[in-house]
C-alpha cells in the first residue's frame, strides 16, 4: 500500500476519534441547554402574565452581554456560515454562554424563537476550536461541519437529517462530502449521548391510509408549492425585516427594548402566550386533533420574525416545524387527506424551503415520522425545495445557483 494512502486512512481515523469526543462533549451540552430551555417554557407557560410584560428588560439584558463581552459574537448563524465558507473570522469560546443564556432569557419571558441556532452554534463552536489545532488541510471547515452536525443531532436527535444539514447548509448546491465520515459519527455519537443523559425527543408514528392515484400526486403538487412560497417568503420577511429594523433603529438597546414592549403587548392579547416560545404547543396541536386556527401559522411566523429581528436570540427551526405543522393541519381537510400526514409533510416541507435545504428535510420527516413515508417527504419537500425561490433564514448561506 502506498505511503500517502496510509497517511489519508491515519487522517480519517483521527477525524473519526476527534468526532467521536465532539460528540460526546456536544451531545452533553446539547443536553443541559435542552433540558433548562423546557424547565424555563414550563416555568413560563404557568404564569405568563407574571413574564412576558418584562421581555423588554430581558433583551436589554443580552444587548448589554453581548455588547460587553460578545465581540464579534453577535453575528450568530452569521459567525458560523463567515468561519464555515471564508475562514476569514474566529469563533471564540465565549458564543457557547452567550448564546445559550441569552435564549434561556428570550424564552423566559416569552420570545417566539426556536433552538436550532444555538444547537448548532454549540457545535459549531466545539469543532472549530478543535480544527484550529488540527496541522490538516482544510481542518476547520472540516471539525466545524462536524459539529454542526453533533449540535443539530444532539437537540434533535435525529442524526442522518443532522448529518446531511451539516453538510449542505454552508453553501446550496454543494454536499462537503469531505466531512461526511466525521460528520455522521458526531451526530450518532452527540445523538446517543443526548439520549441517555434523558433530553426528550419529538417523535409521532403516523397510520395514514395513502392511496397513490394521479389526484393524489397532484395534491402532493399543490401542498409542495404551497409550503415551498410560505417557507420562501418566511426567509425574505425576516431578512427584510432585521434590515429595515436596522435602519430605523439604529441603537440595539432601543431596537429591542421598544420591540420588546411591542411583543409583550401582542403576545399576552393573543391567548396569553399561546405563540410564545418555540411552537411545540402548536405541534402538539397539530398531531393530537386539538384546536388548531387558519391564522396560527401566520401569527407565529409573524411574531417569529419580529422576536428575531429585534435581537433576541434563539433559533428559527423549530417555530418553522411549528408553522409547517399547524398549515398543513388547517389546508389538510381542502383537499381531503388526514391531518396529520399533511401536518407532518407541512413540518418538513416549510422547514426546507425556508433553510434552503433538501436532504435533510427528507431525514427530519423519515427519522420523525416513520420512513414507510419517505417517498411522500421526498416529493413533497423537493418541490418546495424548488419553490421557496432560492431564499434562505442563513444570509451566510453561499448559493452556487445565483
Amino acid at each position: 500500500m502506498e505511503r500517502s494512502n496510509i497517511m489519508n486512512y491515519r487522517i480519517i481515523s483521527f477525524y473519526g476519534i476527534l468526532a467521536i469526543i465532539i460528540g460526546i462533549l456536544v451531545g452533553a451540552v446539547d443536553t443541559v441547554f435542552g433540558r433548562i430551555l423546557i424547565a424555563v417554557s414550563e416555568y413560563r407557560d404557568a404564569r405568563p402574565q407574571f413574564l412576558l410584560p418584562f421581555l423588554a428588560i430581558a433583551g436589554l439584558v443580552i444587548v448589554f452581554a453581548y455588547q460587553k463581552f460578545g465581540k464579534n459574537t453577535a453575528k450568530g448563524m452569521g459567525l458560523v456560515f463567515s468561519a464555515g465558507n471564508t475562514q476569514e473570522e474566529e469563533i471564540p469560546k465565549r458564543m457557547i454562554p452567550l448564546v445559550v443564556g441569552g435564549t434561556w432569557l428570550t424564552h423566559l419571558f416569552g420570545g417566539s424563537a426556536g433552538r436550532e441556532g444555538v444547537a448548532v452554534q454549540i457545535g459549531a463552536t466545539v469543532g472549530y476550536t478543535f480544527g484550529k489545532r488540527l496541522p490538516f488541510y482544510d481542518a476547520k471547515r472540516i471539525m466545524l461541519v462536524t459539529g454542526m452536525a453533533a449540535g443539530f443531532a444532539g437537540l434533535f436527535e435525529t442524526p442522518i437529517a443532522a448529518t446531511f444539514f451539516a453538510l449542505e447548509v454552508l453553501a446550496v448546491g454543494r454536499l462537503d462530502y469531505r466531512s461526511l465520515f466525521p460528520a455522521a459519527i458526531g451526530a450518532f455519537v452527540a445523538s446517543y449521548t443526548s439520549h441517555f443523559l434523558g433530553l426528550e425527543k419529538f417523535t409521532y408514528s403516523l397510520d395514514a391510509e395513502i392511496a397513490v392515484t394521479f389526484p393524489f400526486i397532484m395534491k402532493l403538487l399543490v401542498l409542495g408549492i404551497i409550503f415551498g412560497v410560505v417557507g420562501g417568503l418566511f426567509a425574505k420577511a425576516l431578512t427584510d425585516t432585521k434590515k429595515w429594523l436596522a435602519e430605523k433603529l439604529k441603537n440595539p438597546y432601543q431596537r429591542i427594548f421598544f420591540m420588546g414592549l411591542g411583543l409583550s403587548a401582542i403576545l399576552l392579547v393573543l391567548q396569553m402566550g399561546r405563540y410564545s416560545g418555540l411552537g411545540t404547543n402548536l405541534i402538539n396541536a397539530s398531531f393530537h386533533n386539538e384546536a388548531i386556527h387558519g391564522y396560527d401559522w401566520i401569527l407565529k411566523a409573524v411574531l417569529t420574525i419580529l422576536t428575531l429581528a429585534a435581537g433576541f436570540q434563539g433559533g428559527e427551526v423549530t417555530p418553522l416545524f411549528s408553522i409547517g405543522a399547524s398549515l398543513g393541519y388547517w389546508l389538510a381537510p381542502f383537499l381531503g387527506l388526514p391531518t396529520e400526514f399533511v401536518a407532518a409533510l407541512g413540518y418538513a416541507s416549510v422547514f426546507a424551503s425556508a433553510t434552503n435545504t433538501f436532504m435533510a428535510p427528507i431525514f427530519i420527516g423519515a427519522e420523525i415520522f416513520g420512513y414507510a413515508y419517505l417517498p411522500y417527504f421526498f416529493t413533497v419537500v423537493g418541490i418546495s425545495y424548488v419553490f421557496n425561490n432560492n431564499r434562505s433564514i442563513y444570509t451566510g448561506q453561499l448559493n452556487n445557483f445565483i
